[in-house]
């Protein structure tokens, strides 16, 4: 293996393969490069080849749809060349083909720069035929429609308002015929997503949703008729496919690995690590598939057709192996360890937390822009990845453990695991650092307020104050669910207070470095302010790096390599 060195370079300019798409023969699968906004064509006996430029592609016959500029939607022979079907100024957001013309999902108007909350800007489900183009549906916000196999009518979902607050929480199904004719179907759980046909004597809808009664409970299977039909599964689904059979596949997360159901009769197949992002045509199955040591492809009836990243098979990676282990409480618990090709321990660990929290550490090839292990295993870190309760993978009660406790069981989890590895010889217990993005950011400033067992932290768009997120962050009363009150049911002390690392900032003692982007929504940069203004307050160690016009994840080169770079010389200074 020849002596390659690992650059940030490297990893910020690798390609991304994205949402394969299957055709309805089973003959190609279509998919996407990202970031170069490609879409490519991979075939049963014919090697990957350049289709077009676009996204989201979708079949139909022999042709492929897809979105150009985001903004018109192009039909692309496998020739290459193409017909612009239809341009809407607004912007597209989703479309599905048909045998007699075309359905997009989009906005009436482009906004004009002044927006007025609370009142619904609805996108609409309009149809593009030989008579020209027609809304569909558009008396409600329309989220996501698939058709009934052989040519039926719609499953539409719509939400109350484009806003993820209140509109997720207020989901509604709807069967719509090609003539405009509507059948409402009611309510839908809190969540939901996914809608697909299934045919169990006669056809009906089932979608992926939250498990009642809680938002914080973990994702299951509900189907209009049969109500939760995954109740009690010690594992999570996470994708719902349509099949033209009427038996939808189920992707599932269990553990640190994943399988494939068929919704009526259970597990098909079970793959090590990642499969995600699954579609299904004639007698074929694609999907984005990455183990321990194998970066994330397009795998195509179980072959890879695209290779991302060539140079990672000449780079001696960290050595990545499973761990379980017992909470405190006696519950199962697993994570994953990375340490570094050479040397013996106990080395410098760093902790990184899974964000979500309903998001896992699965047994894959960990190397990204944000904090991921092999970046810092080839720097002489061994790297813990826990899955502690609250996450994905380990059924409901696992993941609901957290609603309104967050910070508590988890945290207790992730300690024991850390001590494990100090026992074992694998970490010094003098050279512990913590790191993560999202809910991993709340869980390193989490950390640092409640120990000082940690020599230096990264926090990445962390949650430091889940009142102020209750109000500011995009998915509103839904972050509720986990920070336990949303700040105006009376008079306080509001349990949110207990929960949020801002509480605990004067008993900070870790250098800690904050990163986040300016234009977050999901996670305002409003946290990461307040939680810098009481460390400068109190006299802590730390560093506030803003990203401009950066949202919840970055997407500019430049400041990728930075952070890439910045994390690693932060810890190579504490550690």
């Amino acid at each position: 293996m020849s002596a390659i060195v690992l650059t940030a370079e490297m990893i910020v300019d690798a390609p991304d393969a994205a949402v394969p798409r299957v055709s309805p023969d089973g003959r190609w699968v279509a998919y996407e490069l990202r970031p170069a906004g490609e879409v490519w064509l991979g075939g049963v006996d014919s090697p990957p080849r350049f289709l077009t430029m676009g996204a989201n592609p979708r079949w139909a016959g022999d042709s492929v749809y897809v979105v150009v500029d985001g903004t018109s939607l192009h039909r692309v022979e496998l020739t290459g060349s193409a017909t612009v079907v239809v341009t809407w100024a607004a912007g597209i957001d989703d479309h599905l083909p048909l045998a007699e013309g075309v359905l997009f999902i989009a906005p009436d108007s482009v906004p004009d720069g002044i927006e007025v909350r609370g009142v619904p800007r609805p996108s609409r489900l309009r149809v593009v035929d030989s008579d020209g183009i027609r809304v569909l549906y558009g008396d409600r916000h329309v989220a996501e429609v698939t058709r009934q196999p052989g040519g039926g009518p719609l499953a539409v979902l719509t939400w109350s308002s484009h806003e993820f607050d209140p509109g997720l929480l207020e989901p509604e199904l709807h069967v719509v015929s090609l003539d405009g004719s509507v059948r409402d179907l009611g309510p839908a759980v809190a969540g939901a997503h996914s809608p697909v046909w299934r045919l169990k004597g006669a056809w009906r809808i089932a979608y992926l949703a939250s498990t009642p009664p809680g938002l914080q409970s973990g994702t299951a299977v509900h189907d209009v008729v049969d109500g939760n039909v995954t109740f009690g599964l010690p594992a999570c689904p996470f994708e719902l496919v349509q099949t033209e059979d009427g038996d939808p596949l189920m992707v599932v997360a269990e553990g640190l690995d994943t399988a494939v159901h068929r919704l009526s009769v259970g597990p098909v197949s079970r793959h090590t690590g990642l499969v995600k992002q699954v579609s299904v045509g004639g007698d074929s199955l694609a999907a984005i598939v990455s183990t321990t040591y194998e970066p994330p492809n397009v795998h195509f009836n179980g072959v890879r057709i695209t290779d991302t990243r060539p140079w990672a098979r000449d780079i001696a990676w960290g050595v990545q192996s499973r761990l379980s282990y017992r909470a405190s409480d006696g519950l199962a618990l697993e994570g994953l360890v990375v340490v570094p090709p050479t040397g013996t321990g106990p080395f410098p660990l760093v902790t990184i937390v899974q964000g979500g929290p309903y998001d896992r550490h699965s047994d894959k090839f960990s190397l990204h822009w944000a904090p991921s292990a092999q970046w810092f295993a080839l720097a002489g870190y061994a790297v813990f990845l826990p899955n502690p309760r609250g996450g994905q993978g380990r059924g409901h009660e696992f993941a609901a453990a957290v609603a309104g406790a967050v910070g508590q069981e988890e945290w207790t989890d992730i300690l024991t695991g850390i001590d494990l590895l100090i026992a074992d010889g694998v970490a010094d217990p003098q050279r512990l650092g913590i790191a993560g993005w999202s809910h991993g950011g709340f869980m390193a400033a989490w950390a640092i307020g409640h120990t000082d067992r940690f020599a230096a932290a990264v926090m990445g768009a962390g949650v430091t104050d889940w009142g102020m997120l209750v109000g500011s962050g995009e998915y509103g009363r839904i972050e509720a669910a986990l920070g336990g009150s949303t700040g105006w049911e009376g008079v306080g002390p509001h349990r949110h207070d207990e929960l949020s690392p801002i509480s605990y900032a004067s008993a900070v003692r870790t250098p800690v470095l904050i990163v986040h982007g300016a234009a977050d929504t999901n996670v305002p940069l409003a946290q990461s302010e307040y939680f810098h203004r009481a460390l400068r307050h109190y006299g802590a160690t730390h560093e506030f790096v803003v990203y401009p016009r950066e949202g919840h994840s970055l997407r500019e080169r430049a400041h990728r390599l930075d952070l890439l770079d910045r994390m690693r010389a932060w810890f190579d200074r504490w550690l």
